[in-house]
């Protein structure tokens, strides 16, 4: 589970060009590539990336600036090596709705969250075709598409239970040399009702129901 020390609060007021900083692609990706896979070099997160080293530097300096990373331990002298400074980067929602600005970047947030989703699977069926994980991770693997009717404080609860059953689940799990990094993501969305004679959505899946957890 994630401590306090270990989550970067924005504030959107206090923390805009920060926020701004954040508002690059490219950024995000790295800043989640340092808290995922560890301290890396500006070179080596290049080659990760397709990008040039002087890019990756660039962008690498402007996170330092506004301290979502810093330099890490050096193997030699000849190159920074750089890590996150936070595992989690959090928020109020209700003061991101303060301004269009904050409110936009909560948005690109979240689908920056969708698409590491999306190359988290893409890793995780590759690991297991290639044998770097193994057959025990297949059954309690998957992703769960659900539809709950909730009120505004059972997602509250929701979201609490979850927070302290993770936070026991890591605890316990943390000398285990069994114990492999999992990507967790959950999402709690309220939707309005629709009006029956609204024209359909066509973004939407054709089925939300789907389970697929085991």
């Amino acid at each position: 589970m994630v401590s306090e020390e270990q989550k970067r609060v924005l504030d959107p007021e206090q923390d805009a060009a920060a926020l701004k900083a954040l508002t690059h692609p490219l950024r995000i990706r790295l800043l989640g590539m340092l808290r995922q896979d560890g301290p890396a070099t500006a070179s080596e997160l290049a080659v990760s990336t397709g990008e040039s080293s002087a890019s990756t530097s660039y962008h690498l300096r402007v996170l330092a600036k506004y301290a979502f990373v810093a330099e890490a331990e050096h193997r030699d002298g000849r190159e920074r090596r750089w890590q996150a400074v936070h595992s989690v980067t959090s928020w109020s929602n209700k003061a991101m709705e303060a301004s269009p600005g904050s409110r936009a970047w909560v948005s690109l947030s979240r689908r920056a969250q969708i698409e590491h989703l999306e190359a988290s699977l893409a890793r995780h069926e590759a690991d297991i075709a290639d044998g770097r994980l193994g057959q025990e991770w297949v059954e309690p693997s998957g992703i769960n598409d659900l539809m709950p009717r909730l009120t505004p404080e059972s997602l509250t609860e929701l979201w609490e239970v979850l927070d302290r059953k993770l936070e026991q689940l890591t605890t316990r799990d943390a000398e285990d040399p069994r114990a492999a990094q999992v990507v967790f993501l959950t999402v709690g969305l309220p939707l309005a009702p629709r009006d029956p004679g609204a024209e359909a959505d066509t973004s939407a899946p054709a089925r939300t129901d789907a389970e697929d957890a085991s």
